[in-house]
């Protein structure tokens, strides 16, 4: 596979530093049943890489301690960790609201009965990737049969009251297939509303639209296409000032499945570590910085950073303005 990380470390990118600390994002593991092309992290069936049980309790020590309002999930299929379940009940026994980051199709894995009957009684909010509304471009994208899968999940998640009631949050997550910035999010969300209820009767509380990075295998189809140089400059020449002061990266720490911590999830990939002030670690792990106050910390940055902040801004909470 290509490799764009060399291509991303020399930028122009502005300097930005922390503010307070929120969010904390944990990559519990590269295992996925799924191996979409626009996926970062080169999640799939053949990855091994499984966060283990005393990272993950320091994962909830380091929440507690930092007062930890969102914890993020993510994967690959976080579900697949065999410890998904104790994590996800001990941080809401904190207090603190649980992102799953779901595939949908998970929902249907033999082994994983009961999963979607669990995640409602958590009350964790289910943030589900569904790159379209319609059936060729969602399997153009992730693979035969999962728009049908996944149309099954929702609407087994609406009958548990998710998007529905008020106290189950369900959100869906739309990245274009090609090398484009996304469409505007409302309207966009207004269409898959409209499209979903009409066709499936699925109800959903809000979709967020998410540029995809020039890195991983994303990165490596635009290089083996001659596409990478152009993708860059529609990046670049998209950039909006204003977006700086809400990036994602400004409130959160990723976390991958080692317990080492980046600035972003993107960063994790690209293996730039958050670093420390005064600090020379050059891998910072997250039991470095259980009672470290990182606000004001230099963020690292790369040409990448620009996906984040072209147009209308992308984080993992969609566009940063509309």
């Amino acid at each position: 596979m290509l490799d764009s990380r060399p291509l991303l470390l020399e930028t122009d990118f502005p300097l930005i530093n922390r503010s307070q600390l929120d969010i904390l994002q944990v990559n519990l593991g590269y295992k996925c049943n799924l191996s979409c092309v626009h996926c970062h992290v080169n999640a799939g069936p053949s990855r091994t890489e499984i966060m283990d049980l005393g990272t993950i309790d320091l994962v909830l020590a380091f929440a507690e301690q930092h007062n930890i309002k969102i914890l993020d999930l993510t994967g690959g299929a976080p579900e697949m960790n065999p410890h998904f379940r104790y994590l996800v009940r001990a941080a809401r026994d904190l207090g603190i609201e649980v992102i799953d980051r779901c595939n949908l199709t998970i929902l249907h894995e033999e082994g994983y009965e009961g999963l979607a009957e669990f995640l409602a009684e958590m009350k964790v909010t289910v943030t589900a990737s569904l790159p379209c509304y319609s059936e060729e471009n969602v399997e153009k994208q992730r693979g035969k049969g999962v728009f049908i899968e996944s149309i099954e999940a929702l609407q087994l998640l609406n009958k548990l009251g998710y998007g529905v009631d008020g106290e189950r949050q369900l959100n869906l997550v739309f990245n274009p297939i090609d090398a484009v910035l996304p469409p505007p999010q409302v309207q966009l969300e207004a269409d898959y509303k409209e499209e979903l209820k009409a066709n499936y009767g699925i109800e959903f509380d809000q979709l967020f639209t998410i540029t995809n990075m020039p890195i991983s295998r994303f990165g490596s189809v635009l290089m083996s296409k001659g596409e990478f140089n152009h993708y860059m400059d529609l990046l670049k020449s998209n950039y909006q000032t204003e977006n700086l002061q809400t990036v994602m990266c400004r409130n959160l720490i990723s976390v991958d499945w080692q317990g080492y911590v980046y600035d972003c999830d993107f960063n994790q990939m690209l293996e730039l570590p958050l670093r420390l002030i005064s600090s020379d670690l050059k891998k910072t792990h997250l039991s470095d910085v259980l009672g470290v106050d990182v606000k004001g910390n230099e963020i690292m940055i790369g040409d990448h950073c620009f996906g984040c902040t072209a147009g209308q801004g992308s984080s993992c909470g969609g566009a940063l303005n509309d």
